[in-house]
């Protein structure tokens, strides 16, 4: 018997309903809980109401940008460690950089693909045992 997979809680930002649809029932599939919000203010509620294990996080939002929630989950001692992945159409170096510099852990672009995606939660799930 293989021993049981640790939860996995995601937390999914992105303001377009047709991209947090499908990534929530790409992952869920794999019995990761997904959860989704629209905007930044919203993932910053969500997160500290209940940490999840990765945060994926578009650069374009209402509200509060990517870039911005980004820094501010690293300057909360409870979240700083979160891997947060930007997962966005924006596709210039200048936007990589900015991510980097806000304290993002990696940078997926839109279109991405689904094996991509589901390698790296994965590959951050194994790594939580």
């Amino acid at each position: 018997m293989r021993p049981a997979v640790p939860h996995f809680r995601i937390l999914l930002v992105d303001d377009e309903p047709v991209i947090r649809e499908l990534v929530q029932a790409m992952l869920e599939e794999d019995g990761i809980e997904v959860r989704c919000v629209p905007d930044g203010a919203q993932a910053m509620k969500e997160a500290r109401r209940q940490a999840p294990h990765l945060v994926l996080l578009d650069i374009v939002l209402p509200g509060l940008d990517g870039f911005a929630v980004c820094r501010l989950l690293r300057a909360d001692p409870v979240l700083r460690e979160v891997p947060i992945f930007m997962l966005t159409a924006k596709v210039r170096q200048a936007d990589r950089e900015s991510a980097r510099k806000a304290g993002a852990s990696g940078y997926i672009e839109k279109p991405f693909k689904a094996q991509e995606l589901q390698k790296l939660v994965g590959d951050l799930r194994k790594a939580r045992r």
